[in-house]
């Protein structure tokens, strides 16, 4: 067999394994987003109060029995459970996530004004999280096992600090004591998210600090270092061309659940610092009990998870060439 067929043969393998690859990623992401949306419907068919008075403008709005029926047979309350899962199913596929119940918008509506200010918001603080992960552990790295020690105790502090109460104390600080940064979105510009951003990054930097610090240790041992040293490679070099790329696979890894941690974060840092955004919107949907708007978020946030796991999975395997042939 000539070289040319060999490597067509081989060209043909790597393709289909990249197919099923994906095929069997994307199945497996619709699966999750399925399963997370029968969840969200079945939940929240199990938590007290009747959706009714949301529609009615609340449980003070004292409507008559009649009007209360009226309204559930407006919009397919009186239905059967599953057949209201099987139209809201179906209305998913289409795209259709209804209307508001408090604020008669569409949802998709309501979603489109909040969800930039939540990914803005995710994104900073992923990439900020990067950056404080990354320079601990080269820090820790080159530093000596004292570094190592303290870097290691840093990142389970970070790690385990909630995020309600770094947000707390950082407006305690540089809004109230230093009266340095806002407190709340209402001021313009970017010192209105630095507060924000810093609560959100510093927990995920510890846990993406812990995984990317072990990696780069495992990388700067590895056989490919001790090459590179020996080609006359400086140790800065070695760590900033070679065991930093190691260091960040795991942490690529956990992009997707990052981001998902970020998205489910942002509904306590909007909170405490008054921000626009899904988490908010979230948090006013559940008490007022307005069945569609919350869905949606769910929905949304779970598809941006997927999204996010699905292009962390493709850069990781960029990066990685031992997993182009699985």
């Amino acid at each position: 067999m000539t070289t040319a067929h060999i490597s067509i043969s081989d060209f043909k393998t790597k393709t289909l394994t990249t197919v099923r690859w994906m095929l069997t990623r994307i199945s497996g992401a619709i699966f999750v987003l399925w399963a997370v949306a029968t969840i969200a419907f079945f939940a929240l068919r199990l938590v007290p109060g009747d959706p009714v008075d949301a529609l009615l403008g609340g449980p003070g709005a004292n409507a008559t029995e009649e009007v209360r029926q009226q309204t559930r047979e407006l919009h397919g309350l009186n239905r059967p459970v599953l057949v209201q899962y099987g139209a809201y199913l179906l209305n998913l596929v289409v795209g259709d996530l209804g209307e508001s119940y408090q604020l008669r918008q569409p949802v998709a509506q309501v979603l489109g004004e909040q969800m930039g200010n939540t990914l803005l918001l995710a994104a900073l603080a992923l990439m900020l999280a990067w950056v404080f992960a990354l320079g601990l552990a080269l820090w820790s790295v080159r530093s000596g096992r004292t570094a190592a020690v303290v870097a290691n105790i840093l990142e389970i502090v970070s790690a385990a600090v909630p995020h309600f109460w770094l947000g707390t104390i950082l407006i305690l600080i540089f809004s109230v004591n230093l009266q340095l940064l806002p407190t709340t979105s209402g001021a313009p510009g970017v010192p209105s998210l630095i507060m924000p951003v810093v609560t959100l990054a510093v927990p995920l930097a510890g846990f993406l600090g812990q995984a990317m610090r072990e990696s780069m240790v495992t990388a700067m041992h590895s056989p490919f270092a001790l090459s590179a040293r020996a080609r006359g490679e400086t140790e800065i070099g070695v760590s900033m061309r070679h065991a930093i790329r190691h260091a960040a696979l795991p942490g690529i890894n956990l992009t997707g659940w990052a981001f998902g941690s970020l998205i489910s974060g942002a509904v306590v840092v909007e909170t405490v610092f008054a921000r626009p955004g899904l988490g908010r919107t979230l948090l006013e949907a559940v008490i007022v009990r307005d069945v569609p708007v919350v869905l949606g978020v769910v929905i949304l946030i779970a598809t941006i998870y997927v999204v996010v796991t699905l292009l962390s999975d493709f850069a990781e395997r960029l990066a990685d060439p031992r997993l182009r042939g699985v």
